[in-house]
């Protein structure tokens, strides 16, 4: 995992100033390392496990605005209080570092704040992908994109290669429930049930048990998730 977060582009005096203030931390699922509103106390690399961003809307429900794989980072430098709370939707590994003695090492070492910067723009550009997702695809296209999202994300690590199934076939557990993807997707768990049902019968998806899911034909998926 170093290889794919901020450490892997870091050079050996910067990592040793990183390594100097890590912590090496676990999350059980569903316990929260950030709450959105309090001081903001650490940032952190994601190690492994799946983690989500929510805030809150104005009725108290909670709104699902991200979730973070491994290699992601955790948190905002420079920013005194929480934006969203972070909570893990896995068990989850983390290398954590103070917020402020960070920051003093970002000062220190420019380069490595400018491969923060670098990392951050990528995700807003990530965040801008899926602001297109939820407003110009249909149903269909929404839960295909993120069954690929997922795949690219976890058929690695904690999924399966082919298998059974096609060549190229990918499958993964699931983090979040049906329930959590209409939340992301800003569907109903109605619609969002339906349309991985259609995707089975179309034989592009397999739901073995549980939260398993088999893609049985990535570059079909692709097509239909890009149909818009």
């Amino acid at each position: 995992m170093r290889d794919q977060a901020l450490c892997g582009s870091l050079n050996d005096e910067e990592l040793s100033a990183l390594k100097a203030l890590g912590r090496h931390r676990t999350l059980e699922r569903g316990q929260t390392l950030i709450w959105a509103g309090e001081e903001a106390m650490v940032c952190a690399n994601l190690l492994s496990g799946v983690l989500k961003l929510s805030a809150a809307t104005a009725d108290g429900r909670e709104q699902i605005v991200g979730l973070l794989y491994p290699a992601d980072f955790v948190g905002r430098p420079y920013a005194e209080a929480a934006e969203h709370t972070v909570t893990a939707l896995t068990d989850a590994e983390l290398c954590v570092f103070p917020r402020k003695p960070f920051e003093a090492a970002l000062e220190d070492h420019v380069r490595m704040e400018r491969l923060l910067l670098r990392r951050t723009l990528a995700a807003l550009d990530e965040a801008r992908a899926r602001m297109l997702l939820l407003g110009r695809k249909t149903a269909e296209e929404k839960v295909a994109s993120f069954l690929l999202d997922m795949a690219q994300h976890l058929g690695g690590a904690g999924g399966r290669a082919g298998g059974a199934h096609e060549p190229g076939a990918v499958s993964f557990e699931l983090p979040v429930t049906r329930a959590q993807i209409a939340d992301v997707l800003g569907l109903t768990i109605e619609t969002v049930s339906r349309q991985m049902t259609r995707l089975k019968r179309a034989g592009l998806i397999d739901l073995p048990s549980g939260r398993m899911v088999t893609i049985r034909n990535p570059p079909a998926l692709q097509d239909l998730a890009e149909a818009a």
